[in-house]
Formats: C-alpha cells, structure tokens, sequence
C-alpha cells in the first residue's frame, strides 16, 4: 500500500524540515510530495537538502509562482495517480494538521471510507489560537455550504483528507473550477455527488506557530460565489468526467 501526503508550500522554511522530518517518522511510511510555488525563502532548497537523506521517500515539484492552492492539490493528484499511489492525503506545512492524525485518517479510509476528512467541526468546535472573527469566518462558511448545498458534512473547507485512489480517478480533475478556498468545498461536494463514502475524522487545528497565512478576502469570494454555482451543476460519472 503506497501512501503519499502531498503539502503545497509557499515561504515555509522555518517549518518545512520540521514538518518532513515529524510526517517521515511514522511507522506507517508515508511518502511526501512537496509543492513549492517558488518560494524566496529558500523552501525548496531545504527540502532538497533532505532528498539524500531520506531517498525515494521525499519527492519536490518546483512551480514558477504562486499559482493556487487548488492547482498545487490537482498536480499532486495527478503525479500521485501517474506513479501508482493507493492513498493521497492533502496536509498544510505550519503544523495546523498534527502529524499523528495521518494514520486515523489512513484507518478510515482502509475501513470503509472513500474519503476521510480531518473534522474541526463534527465534534463541536476544534481550534486552537485562532482569533474568534476567523473561527466565525470559517464555522458559518462550512454552515453555509450545509444550507446551500444540502451537504451533510460539518467542515467541507477542511483541508486535511485522505483520498482514496478510485475517487481521484474518477473526479475529471481537468473539470474543477476552483483554485482557492472553494477547491476544498467543490472536491468534497463532487465526491459526495457521485456517491462515494465520506468520514469525518475529529481533529485538533491549531493555528501556525511560525510563518505566516495566506488567506485572503479573494479566496473567500471565490467560495461564496462558487458555492452558488455548484447548487446548479449537475453530477454523474460520466459528466464528471467529460465536463
């Protein structure tokens, strides 16, 4: 069973070592995939400094700018079915997603679920030193989609998940619309469309000790308005795959 956790990165050299090095000691052997949208920091130059060390285990794409989360995730995605990985997770690089919650994601993909979400919300509220106006941002955002979409999951702009191959496969990755924040919503909303099983996995988020965000007001645009237009797209394998 091939496991690959792809973390897209942008001026993250305080955490990229610490992060590569907590993910790769875990018994489970996980592989990761960096994605580094030209970081002037050096990001890159830190992962590769650890290539030697930790052989076929630790792999690097180097992308020429800051072109989107969600196309950082949707190249991951393909690399990862081109070379045969079994389980594809998506994890941030400042910490917010503990390590040690990779492998409870892992079990309930193996024990039934198609795709696993690392929750903040399906077990009240689970953040940590977050200001209240971004935990409200975020909260009424996953509400919002629940009320637009009649999704029934607590935290569609969750960005810890497990995928399993077959839904990578099946989603048209060419046809996905959003690249900011709203990617996370529309993956889960298409997963759930075309009738794959999703999981909440209950987590701890706790807010990045070093580095800095890249949230802006744009991303959260994007979901709003994207949202709306989802409502009205239709949903079958065969459309999915041929939008």
């Amino acid at each position: 069973m091939k496991n690959l956790v792809i973390i897209p990165t942008y001026n993250e050299v305080e955490n990229a070592e610490k992060i590569i090095r907590a993910v790769l000691a875990l018994p489970e052997g996980f592989q990761i995939l960096i994605i580094d949208d030209g970081s002037p920091d050096g990001t890159a130059d830190v992962v590769k400094g650890l290539q030697g060390e930790f052989g076929g285990r630790l792999h690097l794409i180097e992308r020429s700018g800051k072109l989107g989360l969600g196309t950082a995730y949707l190249t991951g995605f393909k690399w990862a079915l081109e070379r045969g990985y079994d389980y594809v997770f998506e994890m941030d690089a400042d910490f917010s997603h503990a390590p040690s919650d990779l492998p409870r994601l892992l079990a309930a993909c193996t024990g039934g679920a198609d795709l696993a979400i690392g929750s903040r919300y399906c077990n009240g509220v689970s953040v940590v030193n977050w200001p209240i106006g971004r935990i409200l941002i975020s909260y009424f955002a996953s509400v919002y989609v629940r009320k637009m979409l009649g999704f029934k999951i607590f935290d569609s702009t969750a960005g810890f998940l497990c995928y399993s191959r077959k839904v990578l496969e099946t989603i048209d990755l060419d046809a996905v619309q959003m690249k900011g924040y709203g990617f996370q919503i529309e993956m889960k909303y298409t997963a759930h469309r075309l009738g794959f099983r999703i999981a909440e996995v209950p987590v701890i988020f706790v807010n990045r000790k070093e580095g800095t965000s890249k949230m802006s007001g744009g991303i959260f645009g994007e979901a709003f308005w994207g949202v709306i237009k989802l409502r009205f797209r239709k949903f079958t394998k065969r459309q999915a795959q041929a939008q």
